[in-house]
């Protein structure tokens, strides 16, 4: 009887452990899924979509809207972007972050590839759920450039 009670509890244990392991690693795919909607936005020109994936506080700084604006007409291209690299300063944070996430992306036959940094907040947590905010992104860089 005890030495069942110690089986199930450590099964209980790696089942809860093995559950917030996996969540706590989809939040990489959330980010680079985000940021990859902002870039097909972008790349289709609609600066008004690229507001409404970016935080609420864009929309309030003059600065940041003229800057998606800006984006939406110089990077307009036609095509699907394709992800090339992306390096974010806030991968695997246990906590709540905020930092620079580089990405490079292109449109297969449209034009060299772009490199941009989208500034990142991540919240919440392993058990009540992880969150992804992106709040601005740069206009172009050099292609060697760091955020």
């Amino acid at each position: 009887m005890r030495r069942s009670l110690w089986i199930v509890l450590a099964v209980v244990v790696v089942a809860v452990g093995g559950f917030l392991l996996a969540r706590y690693l989809t939040t990489e795919n959330s980010e680079r899924n985000a940021v990859l909607n902002l870039i097909e936005a972008e790349a289709a020109g609609d600066g008004g979509r690229m507001l409404d994936l970016l935080d609420g506080s864009c929309r309030r700084d003059p600065q940041c809207m003229r800057t998606v604006y800006a984006n939406a007409v110089k990077l307009k291209r036609p095509g699907h972007p394709k992800i090339l690299s992306l390096s974010s300063k806030t991968a695997y944070a246990l906590g709540e972050a905020t930092g620079l996430t580089r990405v490079a992306w292109t449109v297969i036959d449209h034009g060299l590839p772009v490199v941009q940094c989208v500034r990142v907040h991540r919240g919440g947590s392993a058990i009540a759920g992880r969150t992804v905010t992106l709040l601005r992104i740069s206009p172009p860089i050099g292609n060697e450039a760091a955020c």
